[in-house]
């Protein structure tokens, strides 16, 4: 029981570190297995409007769906009361399609709701084929244990998860509305994101990283909102008057986007700072060089200048590919950092794919 309760303490500073959903679930899945001795556990998610219940974690199988109306996970989560199975195949609660939908053999099953603040069900956890004889009554204790122990952790990341769906949203329409004032089009911005993902990871970048320059680069342009339709729209060339009020842009867009304590919005603001630098020290707002830049920003330069020159526009014609692979190349080492545009070129079937697939 010390060790047990070793790890329930040490459960409670682990999940109380994090805010990434999945993170916690693992945690939460492996410290029930360790403690139950179990040979699996599986934490499912009740979709009260689908009537639906799927794993988000599971040991040895990936996604399971099953409705609510169903198996021993379904009466856990309608009953808010919890399941114990001592023989599964003998239990007109057991439902085993999902045996012969993974191959896997159910022996007894241990299946406890996980409630929120409001009483309502959020999901089950569910915990398969106790090592040592079968599931009782402690083993019930320690897992409701661990469920409560978990439940505002989970709901609170599930309520992050849903904050960070919304403004992932709102960052897309204040892209659009940008495009709203612009000649560009919802298709560039789609295309500058996917574009830069390429390169961040043909560099090496994880993940992670490749994920959140896919959901900020397209923001780059932002501060476009704040020059005049005058200027923005005209047809011809810039003077230099008005070419010096639209390079404010890059620092509006930077002031509408920067949160301090938002990663997504930092990196937004940065890039939206800094994509009209250049790797010489020739750009602007800053006069900004190489390793000054930051890589998020250099990324979506080469990401950008490539969209906008194979894109047409009120003022002018789409150069060719070749034509602008060719620009891209020669700017090597002035406009762009060499090693983003090794990157680039390295992907340029994938660019052209996503050119032919994302058209204005």
């Amino acid at each position: 029981m010390s060790e047990q309760l070793f790890m329930l303490l040490n459960l409670g500073r682990e999940i109380s570190t994090t805010t990434n959903l999945d993170m916690i679930l693992k945690i939460l899945g492996d410290t029930a297995r360790d403690i139950l001795k179990a040979d699996r556990c599986s934490i499912f998610i009740y979709d009260e409007e689908h009537n639906e219940l799927w794993t988000r974690m599971a040991h040895g199988v990936d996604e399971i769906r099953v409705s609510a109306d169903v198996g021993v996970v379904g009466k856990a989560a309608l009953s808010k009361e919890v399941q114990i199975v001592i023989d599964a195949y003998k239990d007109f609660r057991f439902h085993q399609a999902v045996d012969l939908q993974t191959g896997y053999v159910t022996k007894n099953i241990l299946a406890v709701p996980l409630l929120n603040y409001e009483n309502k069900t959020i999901g089950v956890f569910q915990a398969l084929n106790k090592k040592e004889g079968t599931f009782d009554n402690i083993d019930a204790e320690l897992l409701i244990l661990i469920g409560n122990y978990a439940s505002v952790s989970l709901e609170n990341a599930l309520l992050y998860e849903r904050l960070q769906r919304s403004q992932i949203k709102l960052i897309n329409k204040l892209s659009e509305a940008a495009e709203f004032k612009d000649s560009e089009t919802s298709a560039h911005t789609k295309r500058v994101g996917l574009y830069t993902q390429l390169i961040a990871k043909e560099l090496g970048k994880d993940a992670y990283y490749c994920n959140l320059i896919k959901l900020t680069s397209p923001m780059h342009d932002i501060g476009k909102i704040g020059i005049s339709d005058e200027i923005l729209l005209k047809p011809g060339k810039l003077s230099e008057e008005e070419f010096n009020v639209m390079k404010n842009h890059s620092e509006i867009g930077y002031k509408i986007l920067y949160e301090k304590d938002d990663e997504i919005l930092r990196m937004a603001a940065q890039i939206a700072l800094e994509h009209h630098e250049k790797y010489d020290g020739s750009g602007y707002p800053k006069g900004l060089s190489k390793e000054e830049i930051s890589l998020a920003g250099r990324i979506t330069a080469v990401a950008d200048v490539f969209d906008a020159l194979t894109s047409q526009r009120p003022y002018k014609k789409a150069w060719s590919f070749e034509e602008a692979i060719s620009f891209i190349k020669q700017s090597a080492g002035s406009h762009f950092d060499p090693a983003v545009v090794d990157a680039f070129l390295k992907n340029i079937e994938e660019f052209l794919q996503i050119k032919q697939k994302y058209q204005d």
